[in-house]
């Protein structure tokens, strides 16, 4: 993330949110919020957060498929094939 290229102070979002709200949709990545300075807010694009939740979704099933398969919890393929009615 390159913050430095993507600071928006508050009160330049008041004057002119459609420039930020274009900036965040070309750039794809999130804009920081600056109020005296410091930051208040991240505003990112509908599409890009979605996105990521999904990726952060799938990486917490990943990971927990693995925590899975260490603790010994885990199904055959032809146990999952019944299950679901592929047999």
């Amino acid at each position: 993330m390159k913050f430095s290229e993507d600071l928006v102070a508050l009160t330049d979002l008041k004057t002119n949110p459609g420039r930020v709200v274009k900036h965040v949709n070309q750039v794809h990545r999130p804009v920081l919020l600056t109020s005296r300075g410091r930051g208040v807010a991240v505003v990112q694009s509908v599409s890009d957060f979605e996105k990521a939740e999904e990726e952060q979704a799938f990486m917490r099933a990943v990971v927990a498929g693995l925590a899975d398969l260490e603790a010994g919890r885990e199904v055959p393929l032809a146990e999952v094939k019944k299950r679901l009615g592929l047999t």
